[in-house]
């Protein structure tokens, strides 16, 4: 494993240097040609042939040299390609190659990166070529057969590479939008949770003024402890945004983010906001629970104690965690004015989508009896079998 783990960085830490210098690549793929075609050239020729000549090594060089520019010019560099190697068959007596290398790379890079109409130029002009060359060497049905064989297989390989690449850029982008809708559930919790707790905390703190100092004292301190907490996601939050992969931040450790742990504290802010809540467990919640849904967990409760505070008009509430056969179950109920019309805008969607991303479900409505709002959420978990709470 550690072997193969080694393998695979060193050959994407040479796929993202190859994408940042692609004339080195192509520079790199040139020189391994012209080994290949040099080879010919050193091996002893058989008495009954020519000895090769230095005018013939150095118009092999100048059939490789093109594709330095493969990426840039790919039809351009095919024709160069293809007039070079006729004039090698044509005017010099060389050693011939077992593959037509040169040919097989440019065909492959203009069925990669060219548009439909240069693909379709390319290969009518191909259909006519293949024949030619062959009837110029050795006239065999044989070598017509092999050579249009190779000459489809590089062209079929490069449009198979073309739609890996497309499948890998959607793939990404999709990546790229999930994440972004992820920080957007995470910034508007953040920020909705804690806006909601000042604002009913500064809105309390006249009446406290006058009425009891001593609260008004413990509002204003309740105020710049949620200021503090979310100023401290959201640096968070904005600093994944910021950084880059191979930045150096984006090594140093991050702080965690708030799971079932926090939940007792995010309480014991509410509370502080004048709406009695009240946190209960059972089942050994916390047990084996994957960091990933004890965060979302945590946002869960959060948003739906936002919403009461912001829109129930409650005076009492109810956090109840409980597992059970594999299911994690959160349960927010208030005593409040109860489900109004309308979908319970972004928090509540939210919810559910939090609960979907990990293969469970968010139900909401009236609470026990018909009083107040519930929101129930299962959240499938390992099982705690042999845990304690």
């Amino acid at each position: 494993m550690g072997i193969r783990g080694d393998v695979r960085g060193w050959w994407e830490r040479a796929r993202t240097w190859g994408a940042a210098n692609p004339w080195a690549v192509d520079a790199g793929i040139a020189l391994l040609v012209q080994a290949a075609m040099t080879m010919p050239f050193v091996v002893p020729r058989p008495p009954e042939f020519e000895p090769a000549t230095w005018a013939a090594y150095g118009l092999t060089t100048l059939t490789v040299l093109p594709l330095v520019w493969r990426r840039r010019a790919p039809v351009t560099v095919l024709l160069a390609i293809m007039a070079t190697s006729a004039l090698y068959k044509v005017a010099l007596e060389g050693p011939g190659q077992p593959l037509p290398y040169t040919g097989l790379v440019s065909v492959y890079t203009v069925a990669l990166l060219s548009p439909p109409w240069k693909r379709l130029v390319t290969a009518g002009l191909l259909l006519v070529a293949v024949p030619v060359s062959v009837w110029l060497n050795t006239r065999s049905a044989r070598e017509l057969t092999f050579s249009l064989f190779v000459f489809g297989a590089a062209y079929v390989f490069g449009r198979l590479q073309d739609a890996r690449q497309l499948a890998h850029r959607i793939e990404a982008e999709r990546a790229a939008a999930r994440e972004r809708a992820r920080i957007a559930r995470e910034m508007h919790d953040i920020l909705s949770h804690a806006v909601s707790l000042m604002i009913v905390q500064a809105e309390a703190g006249p009446v406290a003024v006058r009425a009891a100092p001593e609260r008004a004292e413990a509002a204003f301190e309740a105020i710049s402890e949620t200021g503090r907490e979310a100023m401290s996601q959201l640096r968070q939050m904005l600093g994944l945004l910021r950084e880059s992969p191979d930045s150096a931040e984006s090594a140093a450790p991050r702080e965690p983010q708030p799971d079932l742990a926090a939940l007792p504290g995010l309480v014991e802010r509410v509370r502080d906001s004048g709406l009695a809540v009240t946190y209960t467990t059972e089942g050994g919640v916390r047990a084996a629970l994957p960091a990933a849904t004890g965060a979302s967990v945590y946002r869960i409760v959060q948003e739906a104690l936002t919403n009461v505070v912001r829109h129930a008009d409650a005076r009492t509430a109810e956090v109840r965690l409980s597992r059970a056969d594999g299911v994690l179950s959160v349960t927010v109920t208030d005593d409040g004015r109860g489900p109004r019309g309308g979908s319970g805008g972004h928090g509540l969607l939210g919810i559910r989508e939090r609960a979907a991303a990990h293969g469970g479900t968010a139900t909401t409505g009236p609470g026990p009896g018909g009083r107040g709002f519930e929101v129930r959420v299962l959240l499938p978990v390992p099982s705690t079998a042999g845990v304690g709470t």
